[in-house]
């Protein structure tokens, strides 16, 4: 039976989901283990590739930041909620959000290869987790001013390739859905998700397809995960990827002139970089707005104009995402 599990679903059962077990991992002392919250709420995700390139015996490595709970998450920031991007406003039906104009995301899964600690979406309410997104097919339906579909989560690329295809073939019966969008962060802790029969499933789509990654930091990337973007690039679509600033990840110029230098050597084309959403837990990765207005224009003067991604933040309500180009009161 083991044979007909898919190599993918093989490596994600090798994850690291007890903090006993990463702390043995990364070879933590007493001093290291005292920052740790070793009950967390947001529980503990993390693909065995990622935490091979985890440096040990520290806790100050970028990628231990990003997926390792400390204690520092139950502190309390003012201004950090449960829901910074208020996704309950605007879901519509079942797991479908409609923000923007002629745009809908799907919340498609609760699923996810590894646990940000910064992730907004951490309470949302996944317990609606089914399959068969006869709600959310109907609305797209039922509003023609609607061109583009985002798949999102946790990850669309936790669903099986049946899944997948059944959405995708939906999605890509309606005449006004011109594109469809993939949101997904699998690919950087288990580029095997990217398998033949995938690949077959985007080659097969009649609608455009976008691929949206999402990345902090170049230590993310190997060559296995270089070679799995290829293959979708190879298909003829486009490969983007989306960054949140970070404070101790990827604060700093160097921090992202290499990160944007990795994905754009690789063509990939970079996107965003987000402002932190407020989610309770994160306050302590925000980095000022004045800080990250200074890094993008710090990387204008290294970086070639196509490396040098829109800086943003959400603010809910808008009809888009924000860009960050001044310190207006709703970032100050």
């Amino acid at each position: 039976m083991m044979n007909h599990v898919p190599l993918w679903r093989r490596i994600q059962q090798q994850n690291f989901t007890k903090i006993d077990e990463i702390i043995q991992f990364l070879e933590l002392d007493a001093a290291h283990i005292a920052a740790l919250d070793c009950s967390p709420d947001f529980v503990l995700q993390l693909p065995r590739r990622l935490a091979e390139k985890i440096q040990k015996r520290t806790v100050d490595d970028p990628l231990f930041k990003q997926f390792i709970p400390l204690k520092q998450e139950k502190e309390s920031y003012p201004g950090f909620v449960q829901d910074p991007v208020q996704d309950a406003r605007f879901r519509k039906a079942g797991k479908l959000l409609h923000k923007y104009a002629e745009r809908a995301l799907i919340v498609t899964t609760g699923a996810c290869p590894m646990h940000c600690r910064f992730c907004f979406r951490k309470n949302f309410p996944y317990k609606i987790d089914y399959q068969s997104f006869e709600k959310e097919i109907a609305y797209l339906k039922s509003d023609s001013t609607l061109s583009e579909v985002l798949l999102s989560g946790g990850d669309p690329l936790s669903l099986s390739d049946a899944t997948l295809e059944h959405l995708m073939n939906e999605i890509a019966a309606i005449d006004h859905v011109q594109r469809i969008r993939f949101h997904t962060r699998f690919p950087i802790g288990i580029p095997e998700r990217i398998d033949a029969g995938f690949l077959t499933l985007l080659e097969k789509c009649s609608k455009q397809i976008w691929f949206i990654i999402h990345t902090n930091h170049k230590n993310e990337f190997d060559d296995a995960v270089w070679m799995a973007l290829k293959k979708i690039q190879m298909l003829g679509i486009p490969v983007l990827s989306q960054t949140v600033l970070l404070k101790g990840v990827n604060d700093s110029v160097d921090a992202l002139k290499e990160l944007m230098e990795a994905l754009i050597n690789h063509g990939v084309m970079p996107y965003y970089l987000h402002q932190l959403d407020r989610v309770q837990g994160s306050g302590h990765f925000e980095v000022p707005p004045e800080q990250g207005l200074a890094l993008i224009d710090a990387l204008l003067r290294v970086l070639p104009g196509y490396a040098i991604p829109r800086y943003v933040q959400e603010v809910p309500g808008m009809e888009s995402k924000t860009r960050i180009t001044t310190l207006p009161s709703a970032i100050t």
